[in-house]
């Protein structure tokens, strides 16, 4: 049977001026209007041909509302009084999640904040209509993520968040993010604290000189964790940011299932799910040019595997290169190396994954697996 045929994307509509622009012409016929505010377009709706369109989170007013209903058009109203927009348009930016941060409540009033706990208010009542919008913002994200990412190359870079700021470890891992962002890779990491937050400082870091980037560690290193304050670990970042705006730019991918963990805000591009299993899988089948893993618990992991599976049966095509960063932590504290040497013996993936002791290492080792994968 043949497959749903599914719509371009030239007909979806995100912002005023491509409303305007598409009004216009006097027809919306078909198109997907995303999160725009047409309460002042009342005229042009009224007058174009609005049949089988759909409006996604659209004000509008009641009566502009009602002729498009009439005429054919779909029309998914704005939910009141919710913390976030499920049908947006783009992804996040720091400054929207962090809005608030400098006022009296600190990080508690910003909307990263208020959308955490919306979710585990729904989450704890088993609201249907909570999980449904939880579904829509997420598949919203997805698309606003793969428009963000066309024609990159994105490289994953994995870790633990337990990395503290002022460590050994977070400066090598914000090098390891300036040095791939130099290499016009574009940097993806799991968006949250710790070894993430320092591979997304690094590729901010990319376009100023080496003291930026030890000013940087140095002002971060003040507030070595989000614990106990979520706030003051916050605000220094934006420290460092109004310090050197215009930064490189990253993309981090976090989630509000582990919304104790705040996002950091040197990833100018937050993808933020609310399903972690929807977040990581999405990033790691993002991540084209590969993934480094640097060490980490649980959570890195499993990303090594999820990232595995894939290679393992080559269903994203050539399996993609793999640099696991640490000989003594992955061949004996979490010996996740071994186990993954076995499973690609004999398989096209085995000329694709590399263990490397140093972290300053592991731009050569992807670039050389880069390399052998594309002969």
């Amino acid at each position: 049977m043949a497959g749903v045929q599914q719509p371009p994307r030239d007909i979806e509509i995100e912002t005023l001026d491509e409303f305007d622009r598409v009004a216009a012409s006097g027809s919306l016929r078909g198109h997907r209007v995303q999160s725009v505010d047409l309460t002042t377009r009342t005229f042009a709706l009224l007058s174009a041909d609005t049949a089988e369109a759909v409006f996604l989170g659209c004000p509008m007013e009641p009566e502009a509302a009602a002729h498009v209903r009439a005429t054919g058009a779909l029309v998914f109203p704005p939910v009141p009084e919710l913390p976030f927009d499920p049908y947006r348009g783009s992804l996040y930016t720091p400054d929207a999640l962090y809005e608030g941060l400098t006022g009296p409540d600190g990080y508690d009033a910003t909307p990263d904040a208020h959308a955490y706990q919306w979710f585990l208010r729904t989450r704890a009542t088993g609201d249907i209509f909570g999980s449904m919008l939880r579904s829509i913002h997420d598949d919203a994200v997805s698309d606003a993520f793969d428009e963000l990412l066309t024609g990159a190359r994105v490289v994953g870079v994995m870790g633990g968040h337990a990395m503290a700021r002022g460590t050994d470890a977070y400066a090598g891992a914000a090098r390891l993010g300036r040095a791939l962002a130099r290499e016009g890779l574009t940097v993806a990491t799991g968006g949250g604290p710790g070894a993430m937050e320092a591979a997304n400082l690094g590729a901010y870091a990319a376009p100023f000189d080496d003291a930026m980037l030890k000013d940087a560690l140095d002002t971060l290193a003040q507030v070595p964790s989000f614990r106990p304050s979520i706030t003051d670990w916050a605000r220094a970042v934006f420290a460092v940011r109004d310090r050197y705006p215009g930064g490189g730019a990253s993309v981090g991918v976090p989630t509000w299932f582990y919304g104790h963990e705040p996002p950091n805000a040197f990833a100018a591009h937050i993808a933020k799910y609310f399903a972690n299993a929807t977040r990581e899988d999405g990033l790691l089948a993002r991540c084209t040019a590969g993934v480094v893993f640097l060490p980490g618990a649980a959570g890195t992991v499993q990303e090594i595997f999820d990232n595995t599976t894939p290679n393992y049966y080559e269903s994203n095509g050539t399996p993609r290169p793999m640099v696991l960063v640490d000989e003594e932590h992955w061949t004996t504290r979490l010996p996740a190396w071994p186990l993954l040497q076995s499973l690609a013996e004999g398989r096209s993936m085995a000329p694709r994954i590399a263990l490397v002791d140093s972290i300053e290492d592991a731009p050569r080792a992807l670039a050389r697996l880069s390399a052998d994968a594309a002969q």
